[in-house]
């Protein structure tokens, strides 16, 4: 028998995955996920920077990085200024790295806001695609005489309402993104 479990199980995973997308736009206040994407070398492998030193945002402009081990600095600094997207400059005293975070421009926010309209599409295509994999397989079981023509009709509907449902939990998020974003 079929059920929506899987597919509402998979498009929660690809909402998920959106928000902590969302969470790693800059908005011009400092957030320590800002540097999430962040890979360090460190002892011969790459590792997130999370796991190699303490990240905290102590002021709403500067971001504190405490590594837990002070000859990472260099490789922290040099990650952090390789990461073209973040347009960061990192210094350091021996001891932390400190990242301030320069205001936004009005020019940088709208970039910054067209590039969160995108992750917006992926996971919109993200859906779609889940949307696709279930109507195959309803149609699949149709084919093999399990469900009915009505049955599958009415989990088509269901498929398209949950498919609605996500998208319109993507449109709300990315509309609370924008307004942080666009605020001076």
């Amino acid at each position: 028998m079929f059920t929506l479990d899987t597919y509402e199980k998979k498009m929660s995973d690809a909402l998920g995955h959106f928000q902590s997308e969302m969470n790693k736009v800059r908005t011009g206040r400092a957030h320590p996920s800002m540097l999430d994407s962040v890979r360090i070398e460190v002892y011969g492998t790459k590792l997130p920077l999370n796991q190699a030193a303490n990240v905290t945002a102590p002021e709403a402009s500067m971001i504190l990085i405490t590594p837990y081990d002070a000859g990472n600095i260099p490789a922290i600094s040099s990650a952090i200024r390789a990461d073209q997207s973040l347009g960061l400059n990192p210094s350091d005293d021996g001891r932390v790295v400190r990242v301030p975070i320069p205001p936004m421009t009005e020019e940088r926010r709208k970039q910054v806001v067209k590039q969160a309209s995108e992750k917006v599409e992926e996971s919109k295509i993200a859906l779609r695609n889940i949307r696709q994999d279930a109507i195959k397989e309803v149609k699949k079981l149709k084919d093999d005489k399990e469900v009915s023509e009505d049955d599958q009709k009415r989990l088509d509907k269901e498929i398209e309402s949950l498919v609605k449902d996500f998208t319109a939990k993507i449109d709300e998020a990315f509309k609370v993104k924008e307004a942080e974003i666009l605020k001076v």
